[in-house]
């Protein structure tokens, strides 16, 4: 992780100093996190891509601001969040569902040990249904809970990172992912019979 901050924080660096073109490694490297980021809070694939192309403009417009105190992504995720928030708020609609937790990218939930045998038609079955299940949960939350937990548990981040994305304190973030984990395991619990006491 240090190694990957110190890395963009060099790139960061040539932008300041007038090399426009070394932005596009961060675009590259970054564009697809940020738009999987986004999918959790807009459905409207166009207006994906326009928040991401948004993201990236205001980040490139901001770069002479970045001091490097925290990790290029997080404050990039920061601009994200707000930008979609704001095209959110624009529309005056809540942010959308998620996409189905079977996803590629949500191995978290996929791999947690009361969810892994599916060997079997009925488990494939009740797979479906918990899968099912964690989506609507995860669609009922508020944006901070739902964002915080997406941060945690699907793109691997630090309570500090989140912390600094959402910008607030690191014990908001653990009450958010506490509050969205019990949410999410009341959704299941009945679904998992003798397993629903287990934590998910």
């Amino acid at each position: 992780m240090s190694s990957d901050k110190d890395e963009d924080l060099i790139i960061v660096r040539r932008v300041q100093s007038g090399d426009q073109a070394a932005f596009n490694l961060l675009v590259s490297k970054y564009h697809r996190r940020v738009a999987r980021l986004l999918t959790r809070m807009v459905k409207n694939q166009e207006d994906i891509d326009d928040v991401v192309q948004e993201t990236f403009i205001k980040a490139y417009r901001a770069i002479g601001n970045f001091r490097g105190e925290s990790a290029f992504y997080t404050w990039i995720y920061r601009i994200a969040i707000n930008t979609a928030k704001n095209l959110l708020v624009t529309q005056s609609r809540k942010p959308s569902a998620l996409r189905e937790i079977a996803d590629e990218d949500n191995e978290t939930f996929e791999d947690n040990s009361a969810l892994s045998n599916i060997d079997t038609p009925e488990s494939l079955y009740e797979s479906r249904q918990i899968g099912v299940a964690v989506n609507d949960a995860m669609t009922a939350l508020p944006e901070e809970l739902r964002s915080a937990i997406v941060m945690r548990e699907i793109d691997g981040l630090s309570y500090e990172e989140i912390a600094a994305a959402m910008d607030c304190p690191i014990g908001t973030v653990r009450s958010r992912i506490f509050r969205a984990r019990e949410a999410i395991a009341a959704k299941i619990k009945p679904l998992l019979g003798p397993r629903g006491d287990k934590r998910w």
